[in-house]
């Protein structure tokens, strides 16, 4: 346990961090769920709607450090591939 006042306000504060980037996180991983399910279902023009809000949601979270910007566009490249492979 945190002995010094300032050690117990930087456990408080990484314990509420922790918390939204959590949050953050299920949100991108949410985003390529969606555009992956949007492949499979076939449809091209739903498929490159839902790409394009979640390359908006990849970038804002990368953005914010919550994940790097090569796990982005990792992400983002494989999606894009997926979308533009459909007949």
């Amino acid at each position: 346990m945190a002995n010094s006042k300032q050690a117990r306000k930087r456990a408080r504060q990484s314990t509420l961090r922790n918390t939204h980037n959590s949050s953050l996180r299920s949100r991108l991983r949410t985003a390529i769920k969606s555009v992956r399910k949007a492949v499979a279902a076939g449809d091209k023009s739903a498929a490159m709607g839902v790409f394009q809000t979640a390359t908006s949601i990849i970038d804002s979270i990368a953005d914010k450090k919550v994940v790097h910007k090569n796990l982005a566009a990792r992400n983002k490249s494989r999606l894009a591939a997926a979308v533009k492979a459909m007949g």
